[in-house]
């Protein structure tokens, strides 16, 4: 069997095909149970987060594996297979391990470093545990990855800038500003009570929001966070600026009223439809009014007026009020009153629509007086706004114009167009930071005038364009990002090295046991020769062939123990089993006894998350049976496989 894993993430697919093929909690379920049932798959783990879907299997073939594997992401994700098929990727083997590893060290991340990636893999290895999908490779694979992800956080500063997805996108909120001076005094609305939401609101409360605002489905997870927040952050040190966070929990009915006192919203739910609709967002601002120029950038609320219920101006609808001033038609002995045109909708004097209509002897009379003003300003030797045609120069031009004005009956502007400044957009009085995968809020939200919305799209967009702009130092960030590419690329060694070794383990075990059945056939048909042996006699000569045998056989066990866990030596098992004649159902029947042995066909395998101080697989370890040789105890049919450590504790980092 071998490790296999096809999967898409943020590097391979747009987000709006992660967000169509993501998997909610009952399809992953689903997913385990339909891997595992499937010919080419033992056993079968999925990690599904914001911004990757990938599904790890044990395959007896590649090929059939990654054509099943694939079928079944499309056909739980609901996204044709053709469709799906360019977007996904393939790691096999050592690969396979790498990648996972890679992940779980943040390597991977949208945000180099992150370390929400080590409860989401704790999380999937849980729930393969719960559906007993996850038999020893996965146990093994997933438990390492977690023990390798801490090895990288604790030995090195890949996380030296403290960020999380949730501070990444609270940086674009900010625009080059801390997070904490863009966040102090607001009023923060939290939706969603599980792990992302709750980095989000104790992220917002250690950046000095005045209030954090919970709602969840489930009010008693919301009541339950808010409570964790109000103990941990409502009460500030004496000395330190800023007021206590005043947290409070509420019903997700109450959402709407929420928004309308919210300066700044986090939402990731689990939901499969929208939370937030643009019209709710719109209905949220009815009472709000954009603030003045010399007001943007101020307060949380200060900014904020109400006016009835609705956002009054004093300016024309329609009429804009940026334009640059324009004598035309208000000079004296100008033949054209333009005062009307001016209060057209859409429309600048300076352009052609301020004389549309105009009768071409009217025009002949202005173009006359702009002509004698030109001639008059030029003799000044200052410039004038109209260039006069040079008629010998010219004369191609002029019959040209000459010949549209008797066509059409006025003559054609020929000016050219204003340049139109795009009218600014005001400033932000709701934040929206959408980090739910598919999407919570509605992305037509973001063309509400006064909203800012950013979602895992754009936050992809803004890791891959400034991914230096989010550290304090990129040389360091350089160095640590090397520093933990050495340690996947030993630990993937370490891995694999100990699969390989384990891999043969249930061959020598069953080498033992086929030994020690030819010892005890030998020691009785001696006791039937020489029935006078008292039991003293009979335990030496037992002890004595039971030695012979251990110093025939502890040579090669070994040497092929260690063969093994080289790079290629997988061959060894089977040169052993033809070797020494050995039955596979015995080799088979050893690694029944030892998936027995650790829990894993009745799921009582436990995640231990990567505590444990000795870098020792605890939820079952690669390469451990149920029997075990101490070099001593042969007859007892023992064997000590060497359990599995990290690269770390055997002196290889």
């Amino acid at each position: 069997m071998s490790l296999l894993v096809v999967g898409l993430s943020h590097r391979s697919a747009p987000v709006s095909v992660l967000e169509r093929a993501a998997l909610p909690a009952d399809a992953q379920v689903k997913l385990l149970q339909d891997t595992v049932a499937a010919e080419p798959a033992a056993e079968a783990a999925v990690l599904a987060t914001c911004n990757r879907i990938e599904l790890y299997a044990d395959v007896d073939k590649f090929h059939a594996g990654v054509a099943e594997l694939s079928t079944l992401l499309a056909r739980h994700s609901g996204v044709g297979l053709e469709e799906l098929t360019p977007y996904l990727y393939v790691h096999y083997e050592d690969r396979a391990v790498h990648h996972l590893f890679s992940v779980a060290c943040g390597l991977d991340s949208m945000v180099i470093g992150e370390g929400q990636i080590l409860g989401q893999i704790k999380d999937a290895l849980a729930t393969s545990q719960e559906v007993h999908s996850a038999g020893r490779l996965l146990n093994d694979l997933f438990q390492q990855a977690l023990r390798v992800g801490k090895r990288a956080h604790s030995e090195t500063g890949i996380d030296r800038a403290g960020q999380s997805l949730v501070t990444f996108g609270l940086e674009q909120f900010a625009a080059g500003a801390s997070v904490d001076a863009w966040a102090r005094g607001k009023r923060a609305l939290v939706i969603g009570a599980g792990s992302m939401s709750s980095l989000a609101a104790a992220t917002l409360a250690r950046a000095g929001v005045a209030e954090v605002v919970v709602a969840n489905r489930t009010f008693d997870r919301a009541e339950r966070l808010a409570e964790l927040l109000g103990e941990q952050y409502g009460q500030r040190p004496d000395g330190q600026d800023g007021t206590d966070v005043l947290a409070r929990a509420v019903p997700m009915d109450a959402v709407a009223g929420e928004l309308t006192r919210a300066d700044v919203v986090v939402s990731c739910t689990g939901a499969t439809g929208l939370v937030l609709t643009a019209e709710s967002v719109a209905a949220a601002l009815e009472g709000r009014t954009v603030p003045s120029p010399a007001g943007a950038g101020g307060g949380s609320g200060g900014a904020l007026r109400a006016t009835g219920g609705s956002v009054r101006t004093t300016a024309t609808p329609g009429v804009r009020d940026d334009l640059p001033p324009t004598s035309v038609g208000t000079e004296d002995n100008c033949p054209l009153d333009l005062s009307a045109v001016q209060a057209t909708a859409g429309f600048s004097v300076l352009g052609e629509a301020a004389v549309a209509g105009m009768a071409a002897a009217e025009l002949e009379q202005h173009a006359a007086w702009v002509d004698k003003g030109a001639s008059a300003t030029a003799s000044e030797g200052q410039t004038g706004l109209t260039v006069v045609l040079d008629p010998a120069a010219e004369a191609e031009a002029i019959a040209a114009l000459a010949a549209a004005a008797a066509t059409v009956g006025r003559v054609p502007e020929r000016r050219r167009p204003e340049p139109v400044a795009e009218a600014p957009r005001p400033a932000p009085v709701l934040s929206l930071l959408d980090l739910a995968m598919p999407r919570d809020i509605d992305a037509a939200a973001h063309r509400l005038p006064g909203v800012r919305l950013v979602d895992i799209e754009s936050l992809a967009d803004a890791s891959a364009t400034v991914p230096d702009q989010r550290t304090p130092s990129a040389g360091a960030m350089a160095a640590d990002v090397d520093q933990v590419r050495r340690i996947v690329a030993d630990e993937v060694a370490a891995f694999g090295a100990a699969l390989r070794a384990a891999h043969i383990t249930p061959t020598v075990v069953a080498l033992r046991t086929m030994a020690a059945d030819v010892v005890a056939g030998e020691i009785a048909r001696l006791d039937g020769r020489l029935p006078g042996l008292d039991d003293k006699q009979r335990g030496e000569i037992t002890q004595t062939v039971r030695r012979v045998v251990d110093k025939l056989l502890h040579a090669p066990t070994v040497r092929v123990k260690q063969l093994a866990a080289e790079p290629g030596g997988a061959g060894y098992a089977d040169a052993l089993r033809t070797l020494f004649d050995l039955d596979q159902e015995t080799v088979d029947a050893v690694s029944r006894a030892d998936d027995r042995a650790d829990g894993r066909d009745s799921g009582d395998g436990r995640v231990d998350n990567g505590r444990s101080g000795n870098g020792r697989v605890d939820g079952g370890r690669v390469g451990r049976t149920d029997s075990t040789f101490d070099g001593t105890a042969f007859g007892a049919h023992t064997f000590d496989s060497d359990n599995f450590e990290s690269a770390e504790n055997r002196g290889r980092a």
